[in-house]
This record gives C-alpha cells, sequence and structure tokens, in this order.
C-alpha cells in the first residue's frame, strides 16, 4: 500500500491526541505526505500532551487547535479519527467526497485523574500507541546504507 498524498487526523479538542499524531507522521515522513489536524471543538493544546511529545523531542508548544470549519482545504486522501465524535464529524464532512475515513479509537488521556506522574504516563501510553499505529500504517523510508 502507497503512502497517500494528504493526511489529516481528527479528535475532539485537537489538543492532545490529534496534534501528537500530526507531529509524528510530519516527522516521519517530512514533505512525503502533507499531514494537518482538527477537532470537533477546539481547545489550546494540553500541558501533559506537551510534555510527552518533548521528551521524545517533539515540540508541539506551538500547534495552534483547530476545528473542522476553520479548515482551509478539505481535500484529503485519508482522514483518520481518534475519537467517535470526530469519526461522525469526519463522516458529515466527506460525505460527498471520495475520500477514505479509518477509526483508530484512542482513549482520551484527559480523562484520567490522578497526580502528575499518573496522569503523565497515561499520556506516554496514548502517544506510544500513536506512535506504533503510525509507524505501520506509514512505515518510515528505509535509511540508505
Amino acid at each position: 500500500m502507497g503512502l497517500p498524498g494528504s493526511v489529516l487526523f481528527a479528535c475532539t479538542m485537537n489538543s492532545v491526541r490529534s496534534p501528537m499524531a500530526e507531529a509524528y507522521l510530519k516527522h516521519i515522513h517530512g514533505k512525503r505526505i502533507y499531514v494537518d489536524s482538527v477537532g470537533v471543538r477546539a481547545r489550546d493544546v494540553d500541558g501533559f500532551a506537551i510534555a510527552a511529545m518533548e521528551e521524545v523531542g517533539l515540540d508541539i508548544a506551538g500547534h495552534r487547535s483547530k476545528t473542522f470549519d476553520e479548515l482551509e482545504d478539505t481535500s484529503f486522501d485519508l482522514v483518520i479519527t481518534l475519537s467517535p465524535e470526530a469519526q461522525h464529524r469526519a463522516v458529515e464532512l466527506t460525505r460527498t467526497m471520495a475520500v477514505e475515513i479509518e477509526f483508530w479509537n484512542t482513549l482520551d488521556p484527559t480523562m484520567i485523574e490522578g497526580d502528575r506522574e499518573t496522569r503523565l504516563a497515561v499520556y506516554r501510553t496514548v502517544r506510544d500507541g500513536l506512535f506504533e499505529r503510525i509507524r505501520e500504517r506509514f512505515p518510515p523510508p528505509l535509511k540508505p546504507t
């Protein structure tokens, strides 16, 4: 399966899951794939998400959250939704388009309570799960030997 030309990640708030996925896919595929992310609603990027991504050398602190309605271009080859709410919104958006939609139901780590380390551990688990799924779906290019 070849790489799509453009991918949109979508979740509920565009503050944790979809920015993580966007940053990682951009990291491994650079300019080979156009990548963006949105939420059903927008909220500033989550501090725990920033911290979890910094641990792996990716900076999402400057991410500007946006909604489906704020998309400048809706011509994506693939939309990957990370929450049921985003899945429903993506289906509505793409009803008349030839676009593939994949649903990767992903835990919302903002729902977990506890001390800082407990919560950060959940964000790491979500991050690592997204990274693994992205590597499987969009294998990194082989490095020349």
